[in-house]
């Protein structure tokens, strides 16, 4: 029996053509592909017609796949002498959970390669006219999960350290606790007036992108209406947006 693969491959932040060109190629390899729903979808088109393509998204509230059943299925395509290929939006290792399904390769050993994708974290701001880093503004990014509140007993982030400082701050899946997020860094010390946006569908035809201050910017994105996925960005690099936005030159 031919020997199985697994390639994680980090897709990157919506737009399609931001998947590298090692991920492209490992794509039209395939036997399977394990899809996330924040991956871009158009790339499943590019996919020769026998390729097997298994939905594996997670959902907030809704029945989602485990991570337990993807590793599962991984590992049993694999061993059925299978190249799968598991995509996923963004970079697997940030916040992908790509690290769990190379030790269940691991485990079973299985040969795997992670394919490196551009992070929402990075790709998502610059797409909307922001750079996490400016010289003369701040040197320090940090990245933080928005999966859980501040005040939630799994939540391991010092958000009183995060507000002391005064580098950038990027929270991932953020929306849902945009509110908490911001006044926990108020209370870290971070000042109300603090610049902070948030980009809904960051890098596709529908990017939306809402700015406003540590103050308002709950309240401004409710009113907007934004909803997953989105990033929020908190720090004086946001104030770049008005000169580096798309556009902003013609």
């Amino acid at each position: 029996m031919t020997q199985g693969h697994v390639a994680i491959v980090g897709a990157g932040p919506g737009d399609p053509e931001l998947i590298t060109l090692k991920g492209g190629e490992l794509l039209k390899q395939a036997d399977v592909v394990l899809v996330d729903h924040l991956a871009p979808q158009d790339l499943l088109r590019r996919l020769r017609p026998d390729v097997e393509v298994v939905h594996v998204g997670k959902y907030p509230h809704r029945p989602s796949t485990t991570q337990e059943e993807i590793e599962a299925l991984l590992v049993e395509r694999a061993l059925a002498g299978l190249r799968v290929v598991r995509l996923k939006g963004g970079d697997p290792f940030v916040f992908g959970r790509g690290g769990e399904e190379a030790l269940a390769c691991l485990e079973h050993g299985i040969p795997f390669d992670v394919v490196p994708g551009v992070t929402s974290a990075v790709a998502v701001p610059a797409s909307a006219g922001i750079p996490v880093t400016h010289r003369g503004v701040t040197q320090d990014v940090t990245v933080v999960s928005g999966h859980v509140a501040p005040d939630d007993p799994r939540s391991s982030v010092d958000w009183e350290r995060l507000g002391a400082g005064t580098g950038t701050v990027v929270v991932l899946m953020g929306v849902t606790h945009l509110d908490r997020f911001a006044a926990a860094l108020q209370r870290g010390g971070r000042a109300a007036g603090t610049p902070a946006a948030v980009v809904e569908n960051g890098t596709l035809p529908g990017e939306r992108t809402v700015v406003g201050t540590l103050a308002t910017i709950a309240a401004d994105v409710e009113a907007a209406g934004l909803r997953p996925p989105a990033v929020l960005v908190v720090g004086e690099v946001v104030a770049l947006r008005a000169r580096l936005r798309p556009g902003s030159a013609s």
